[in-house]
């Protein structure tokens, strides 16, 4: 039987979420903008999600607008911002592209000009560079995501929000790969934007929400209906938006057990790695990072297809984004960190979820041994 391990990618519909969301689909008929019963019942649901989203993440429900996912919810951040008159965003190029290719757009049009930090070896930004940015660029946006999607390093939130407001900066930060990992008390952190992605934490694909700290402005990214509130319109996914927040608040009733068991899964793995194979290197950082993810090279020159021939004897993982599957040049975040060519060309992140095993990892490091065998044979 194949094993999945790929949950950064994407995690299995938790099947309670399944039918959760069957009555959304089958018991609720007409628009929720529509005056009648049928929609007001529509509508009641919706705002009932809300709330309780916002108790979830300990925010106002009208700070919470619900998207078809995460690169809509960037998206809607960045392009808004630009719109109400910022002229300048600091960012990383280790962000996910949801990010990085809107505000490289914006930079190549000239409607911004745009400040790259660098990164170090484990993919942490400079906080005194981000300082020397700010103070060069009050009032700028800045997307710092939360978890890094490929290596799974993690940023300080408290920190960097901080900074930001000392200098009249907005602070949007992509939660995607973390708001499923890690309990999040938004009234706590300094973050005037964040996004998510039901999906990443075994909700339905295609939803997701945006969170806009009460008192900053966005205008709206998709025209034509007057829905959420005007910033996002088009009828809503009732049923998408009801397993969403099902999915979330059975991830936060175990979020502490969720976690050591992926930090269980991570440790091994790495450990099972590290004896088998002495030169393994591991990326990102094993001091904060997201628990359910292990990005492993392996230094070799040649390209081993380690992606292909895991598929073949039944493993999915993944060597980053799958936004970012079939590019040519390879991970950018990997470049980014300074990476050597064998290592990105070799290198696998593994991720952990519900339906994870040892011995799924076991038959992985097997799998691994029996490629790397056959290439020094």
């Amino acid at each position: 039987m194949p094993i999945y391990l790929d949950h950064a990618a994407s995690t299995p519909l938790d099947p309670e979420v399944f039918e959760y969301m069957h009555s959304y689909f089958l018991d609720f008929t007409g628009n929720p903008s529509s005056t009648h019963a049928y929609g007001r019942e529509q509508r009641s649901a919706i705002e009932d999600a809300r709330r309780r989203l916002a108790s979830l993440l300990n925010c106002k429900p009208y700070e919470i607008y619900f998207t078809s996912g995460g690169t809509e919810a960037d998206n809607t951040v960045i392009q808004g911002s630009v719109a109400l008159g910022i002229k300048h965003i600091i960012t990383t190029r280790i962000e996910h592209h949801a990010v990085t290719h809107p505000v490289e757009h914006l930079e190549h049009e000239e409607k911004i000009t745009a400040t790259w930090l660098s990164v170090d070896r484990k993919g942490h930004i400079d906080l005194a560079e981000l300082e020397n940015a700010l103070k060069a660029h009050p009032g700028s946006l800045v997307c710092l995501m939360h978890g890094n999607n490929e290596i799974g390093t993690l940023y300080d939130l408290h920190a960097i929000g901080e900074l930001c407001h000392a200098y009249n900066a907005r602070f949007h930060s992509d939660t995607v790969q973390t708001i499923g990992q890690i309990r999040l008390n938004l009234a706590e952190i300094p973050v005037d934007f964040i996004t998510a992605s039901a999906h990443k934490f075994n909700g339905p694909k295609g939803t997701g929400f945006l969170y806009v700290r009460k008192g900053v402005q966005l205008p709206a990214l998709i025209s034509g209906g007057g829905q959420e509130r005007e910033l996002r319109a088009g009828t809503e996914n009732l049923p998408g938006i009801m397993g969403l927040t099902f999915a979330l608040e059975k991830t936060y009733q175990n979020i502490e057990t969720k976690q050591q068991t992926a930090l269980g899964f991570k440790n091994y793995l790495r450990d099972q790695l590290a004896q088998t194979f002495p030169e393994v290197e591991f990326n990102g950082d094993p001091e904060h990072s997201l628990p359910n993810i292990l990005n492993v090279s392996f230094p070799v020159e040649e390209d081993l297809m380690l992606l292909f021939n895991l598929d073949l004897g039944g493993i999915a993982a993944s060597a980053g984004s799958a936004c970012n599957s079939g590019a040519l040049q390879g991970s950018h975040v990997l470049q980014q960190i300074g990476a050597s060519d064998g290592a990105i060309r070799n290198t696998v992140r593994f991720s952990f979820g519900m339906g994870t095993t040892q011995s799924d990892l076991d038959e992985a490091v097997s799998q691994l041994k029996s490629i790397l065998t056959q290439h020094a044979s």
